[in-house]
């Protein structure tokens, strides 16, 4: 079986939810991307997090070894590529188990930049936050990301 690296900013960080999805991805560590903002933005369907460039900005990120089967279901879910797009990118990984650090090439979902700021649900919020919860993040993160899209939203 191909084995890629995924990185999750989001509500796939949310191992429940991550497994129902893709039942043969693994978690295998963290890391953070750099010079990166994490946000939310969407459509009239609702707002999703992502990210983009910022200097000086960091997003932490979970880690899965994924299947072929398991990136489809993945470009599924996250609409692409006409609501997501994915980056191909090269991270210093933490292993879970381990702790030992690995550089690794990695993909991740984008969303389109022109799509617009957005208040996310209560649902989907809360999936993220179970999700941080999960890797072990501090949430804060979320909510800064939270307050910078719906400061001018509302």
């Amino acid at each position: 079986m191909e084995k890629r690296y995924y990185v999750a900013y989001g509500s796939n960080l949310n191992v429940r939810q991550m497994l129902m999805r893709c039942p043969t991805a693994r978690m295998i560590g963290t890391s953070v991307i750099k010079n990166y903002r994490l946000m939310f933005k969407g459509s009239q369907t609702g707002s999703y997090l992502t990210i983009e460039p910022e200097l000086g900005s960091e997003v932490p990120v979970g880690v899965w070894a994924v299947s072929t089967i398991d990136e489809r279901a993945l470009d599924r879910y996250e609409g692409y590529p006409s609501f997501y797009y994915k980056k191909e990118l090269s991270l210093p990984i933490t292993g879970i188990r381990t702790g030992k650090v690995r550089q690794r090439n990695i993909f991740v979902y984008i969303m389109h930049e022109e799509r617009r700021l957005g208040t996310p649900s209560d649902f989907y919020l809360q999936t993220c936050i179970e999700g941080y919860h999960n890797f072990g993040f501090d949430p804060n993160v979320l909510f800064e990301a939270y307050r910078y899209s719906t400061e001018g939203t509302k």
